[in-house]
């Protein structure tokens, strides 16, 4: 009697643990193929990197108000969007590589105590 219910909580959590890594996996296939997009619009962007470069006085006013050429900026930007899509899909690869592992290791371990279950019913 304690064997069985044994085998089936050892039935119960391999089978919670795979559907779980099956989950993840797919949300990882998910950001791969449409990643999640850059969470700062090109104005925000625009206006941290003048905060930035601007100069203040001792009391916080503005000394001086940075010239940047748009089209260099634009470019930057375009170029921060880019690796940052690129930095998601690399971290999807790895979380769908780890969710792989949620599949695999519990899975032999589930068929195999469904093999004890069925062999002792017969």
């Amino acid at each position: 009697m304690i064997r069985v219910v044994y085998y089936y909580l050892i039935l119960f959590m391999t089978l919670m643990m795979t559907i779980g890594g099956s989950v993840a996996a797919f949300m990882a296939i998910a950001d791969i193929v449409s990643p999640p997009s850059y969470y700062q619009s090109y104005m925000e962007y625009k206006e941290m990197k003048i905060a930035n470069k601007t100069k203040y006085d001792e009391n916080g006013k503005p000394i001086s108000i940075p010239e940047i050429d748009e089209d260099e900026l634009l470019k930057e930007y375009d170029m921060v969007v880019k690796q940052d899509k690129e930095r998601n899909k690399e971290r999807a690869w790895n979380t769908l590589i780890k969710s792989f592992g949620w599949i695999v290791i519990p899975l032999p371990i589930f068929i195999f105590y469904q093999r004890k279950i069925r062999s002792s019913k017969e």
